[in-house]
């Protein structure tokens, strides 16, 4: 079975809930909360793939990983990190309003960093990245899902307000439906390279949510913009990540997307914890 075609209905129905969550307004309020939403932006779009850059180069990561690592480093989470940061009692609207605008900075971000990425050490091993096919396939199964989630709930608020309860319940077990088929089909190589490539990632995660948390002091965030900082730019969305790795139209190789898988993991992991500490300190 090839997992792109479990992996591009889940993505899309990821990113129509995020555009029933969404609203037009969500983008105006950069001018009302400039500092925080500069430091998740800059956090997310610009910090974390050079972390991963360095850490695949520090780990000494084969091409294929080495990829795979800044990929999933360039896919910002969507509407969990939502979820994430009202269970650690979090500036809930401010993390709306960066996962609308990351939703459409990174149709653009992303296909840069890739070309870059690939360019540096793709191409000697034969990994190239069809830049065009990336931006389309971005477009259909990312910007016109949002849009439609967005129109839906404009034309029908009541009925958008019911399938988006519907759809944020199964989106992790969908997750977990995709993270199951693809260690099934991938245990050899995950075990093979899990040690080197699990310390990887969750390095990852810990220098985020690190870098992250000092920026935010250094600007003065409250605690609950710091916390929600914190979520955004730890929380990345492994289902894009994964789309752009097995797609056909793009770099067809599954095993590029092993380090999303783990960066998944790690990443609720990690998080949630985060989550259970925050809120055993306030209560």
């Amino acid at each position: 079975m090839n997992t792109i075609w479990i992996v591009l209905p889940i993505l899309t129905l990821l990113m129509f809930d995020l555009g029933l969550a969404l609203r037009f307004e969500d983008f105006g309020k950069v001018f009302r909360h400039p500092w925080p939403i500069a430091v998740a932006l800059f956090g997310q779009l610009v910090l974390l793939p050079l972390i991963a850059l360095g850490l695949a180069y520090l780990f000494h990561l084969p091409p294929v990983f080495f990829i795979g690592l800044v990929l999933i480093a360039c896919c910002p989470g969507g509407s969990s990190s939502n979820v994430f940061s009202k269970l650690a009692q979090g500036d809930v609207a401010l993390s709306v309003t960066l996962t609308a605008i990351s939703s459409i900075v990174t149709l653009f971000t992303i296909p840069f960093i890739m070309n870059w990425a690939t360019q540096l050490v793709g191409q000697s091993v034969g990994i190239v990245l069809p830049v065009g096919n990336l931006i389309k396939q971005n477009l259909v199964l990312m910007l016109l899902p949002v849009l439609l989630g967005i129109g839906l709930h404009y034309a029908w608020p009541k009925a958008a307000e019911k399938i988006d309860k519907v759809l944020t319940k199964l989106a992790f077990p969908l997750l977990l439906v995709l993270i199951t088929v693809f260690y099934i089909q991938h245990h050899r190589t995950i075990l093979e390279n899990i040690g080197v490539l699990g310390l990887c990632v969750t390095a990852l995660i810990l220098v985020a949510i690190g870098c992250s948390s000092a920026l935010s002091r250094l600007v003065k965030n409250s605690a609950q913009q710091r916390r929600t900082v914190i979520i955004e730019v730890g929380m990345q969305n492994a289902a894009q990540a994964i789309a752009i790795a097995s797609s056909p139209l793009i770099f067809a190789n599954e095993e590029m997307a092993i380090p999303a898988i783990l960066y998944s993991l790690m990443m609720n992991i990690v998080l949630l914890t985060y989550v259970g500490v925050v809120r055993k300190r306030n209560s």
